[in-house]
């Protein structure tokens, strides 16, 4: 039976599969992207419609048993990287005894995640599902971003606060019961993209602060855990669908459309930028960059299945070499983990959960 493919919990419309394969071309700046853009105020409406299906969406995800952890608190956070100045909150999900910790002094790995939905609609709990696996088998503190949205705040905003993120629970560790030195980040589609992008920025950032003469507590980002990122945005949405085995499972155009134009931004953005598409960062940035263990999987009917597996193989490779753990999920669509199936989880979610914390168990015990 085929499976609808859904924008975190919404289920959205089959496209047809007989559209003619388009030309190949290399897209430079976001013009070519988006070559006739809505108003940003008509975006605005847009991404709040949809919003309000995500919410809905969700709300049935959640429904499903075992129900998922809800947060047991949350921070608010100035931001000090972005231009654009403002805050965002993080989400925390702490494991079990982590209330002693002040008693104990016991400190807890943190896996910093990052929600999905084109950086348009999602919220920091859209991930509970998953950051139950990570407080009950890892014992890490699983803290979700609520980053700034597009297209409110398009690029880099949401890189910016995804790298502020880090840097807060590096500054805030002890506070928080954190080991500084047992980091990693983790997110689904383009909350995949800042799991990746923001050790890039940070990476940027503290070498801006070394220059500066300015000191950063001791830390280690360990691993990075990308569920179906996009990596590449110099293609176009329609030679990927192309490249699907099943291109009446990918994402319909109206809603790709709706995040490209409220992300991509402004019209002469190169979108060719490593924080915005990774896979064109050099070797050097993502040698340098990129924690030394890469947890990294596709589905194989997404139209990012490609550039994905791309990434991932090259990541693996001299002269980067990282240790990298890639899965390819058959036949199942972007974002199949995200049914808002009241009834229960979608298919696999448990075993691939579990396998991947099981991985980060392990690193965080070297």
């Amino acid at each position: 039976m085929s499976k609808i493919p859904t924008v975190d919990g919404i289920p959205v419309a089959i496209i047809p599969a007989s559209a003619p394969a388009p030309t190949p071309r290399i897209l430079v700046t976001a013009k070519d992207a988006v070559p006739s853009p809505p108003s940003r105020f008509s975006l605005k409406l847009s991404a709040g419609w949809w919003r309000s299906l995500q919410y809905v969406g969700m709300s049935l995800h959640f429904l499903a048993s075992p129900r998922p952890p809800s947060p047991s608190f949350t921070k608010t956070v100035k931001s000090t990287i972005s231009k654009t100045k403002g805050e965002f909150e993080l989400q925390f999900y702490t494991p079990k005894g982590y209330d002693e910790a002040k008693k104990t002094g016991k400190t807890y790995p943190a896996v910093v995640n990052f929600h999905g939905g084109g950086f348009t609609i999602g919220n920091g709990t859209d991930d509970a599902r998953f950051g139950r696996y990570v407080l009950e088998q890892c014992d890490a503190i699983f803290v979700s971003v609520d980053y700034r949205l597009a297209p409110e705040h398009p690029f880099p905003v949401a890189v910016d606060d995804a790298a502020d993120a880090i840097l807060y629970l590096i500054r805030s560790a002890q506070d928080l019961h954190i080991n500084p030195n047992k980091l990693a980040t983790s997110g689904f589609s383009a909350g995949a993209n800042l799991a990746i992008t923001s050790t890039m920025r940070l990476t940027e950032h503290i070498d801006s602060l070394k220059a500066s003469n300015t000191s950063i507590p001791e830390h280690q980002v360990r691993a990075v855990a990308t569920w179906y990122p996009i990596t590449d945005y110099t293609l176009s949405r329609a030679e990927r669908r192309a490249t699907s085995v099943r291109p009446d499972q990918t994402l319909p155009d109206n809603i790709t459309s709706l995040f490209d134009a409220s992300y991509l931004y402004p019209r002469d953005l190169l979108l060719a930028h490593p924080l915005l598409s990774p896979s064109k960062a050099s070797d050097e940035q993502l040698a340098k960059a990129i924690p030394p263990n890469v947890v990294f999987y596709t589905c194989e009917w997404d139209m990012l299945l490609r550039e994905g597996e791309e990434l991932a193989k090259r990541l693996e490779k001299a002269p980067i070499n990282k240790k990298v753990y890639y899965k390819m999920i058959p036949e199942v669509p972007h974002g199949w983990d995200k049914s808002p199936d009241p009834l229960k989880p979608a298919a696999h979610t448990d075993e691939l959960y579990r396998e991947c914390c099981q991985h980060l168990k392990n690193i965080f015990a070297e």
